[in-house]
């Protein structure tokens, strides 16, 4: 048990680090980290996706507060860009847990497998935006913030691995992106961290300590070792070039894929 505290907080460090550096709430690691720890735990095969998802979501409640607030002391956070963003996020969120209770753990794998394909593709195009273009009006922002809010909660993540780009696509500057994207990660934590919450209450099977499809041991590791280390990757954001670390991030995202599609395959 002592080697999974250690793996735990240890999963907590890095999923800070990547909070506060490009915004990514850190779920893209905490999920497939999880995975690996709840096997080796001997968890039920069938609830393992559900509880890294869900446990992956209530963390990043508490990073990315620490990490938004490192960020809105650099005057990085984009308040009204939040308060515009913030109705889409709440329902896609809740309505994409409650869908993801429903769905099977290789279905959830194999949509997770996905999306670090698409991320990792995404940070290494860098593709720059039409400079004409910015952020939609109302209308268009909850609905940005609607598929955000579904995808992030299918995945497990605080949603900036669609935030940032889609921020950056409406030409924000990449560090009010970044900023931006880690105060977005509060409510989409919090309305996923209550769907797969009530969604799991009544699931038989489920490991003692558990809340739902939130694994409280894991939850405590993690977010002791992530408030900490966020404040971290905000000073690294704002003195480091992002382009780089984001391409070697992109690298660590893709071999993680391709060990979850490894494992999915034999």
């Amino acid at each position: 048990m002592i080697s999974l505290w250690a793996a735990y907080i240890g999963v907590g460090c890095i999923a800070g680090i990547l909070a506060g550096l490009l915004g990514v709430g850190g779920g893209l690691v905490i999920v497939p980290m999880l995975d690996i720890c709840f096997t080796s735990q001997g968890f039920p095969g069938g609830l393992i996706m559900h509880l890294a998802l869900g446990t992956s979501l209530a963390s990043i409640m508490f990073t990315s507060v620490s990490s938004f607030w490192s960020h809105h002391r650099h005057g990085a956070v984009r308040w009204d860009v939040v308060r515009r963003v913030t109705p889409g996020i709440l329902a896609g969120t809740f309505g994409g847990s409650c869908i993801a209770a429903v769905m099977s753990t290789e279905f959830l794998k194999i949509f997770f497998v996905v999306f670090l394909f698409y991320v990792s593709f995404q940070m290494v195009a860098d593709k720059k935006p039409n400079p004409s273009r910015d952020l939609p009006g109302w209308p268009g922002m909850f609905g940005a913030g609607g598929v955000i809010g579904i995808v992030s909660s299918l995945v497990g993540i605080g949603g900036g691995s669609l935030s940032v780009p889609f921020m950056i696509w409406c030409n924000l500057a990449i560090h009010h992106a970044i900023g931006t994207s880690a105060a977005i990660g509060f409510p989409i934590a919090v309305a996923g961290s209550v769907g797969y919450i009530y969604t799991g209450l009544h699931v038989s099977g489920l490991p003692e300590y558990s809340l739902g499809y939130v694994y409280l041991p894991a939850l405590i590791g993690i977010v002791a070792a992530s408030v900490l280390t966020a404040p971290l990757g905000v000073r690294m954001a704002h003195a480091l070039p992002v382009s780089k670390l984001k391409r070697g991030f992109a690298i660590l995202l893709l071999v993680m894929g391709i060990r979850m599609l490894f494992k999915l395959v034999w």
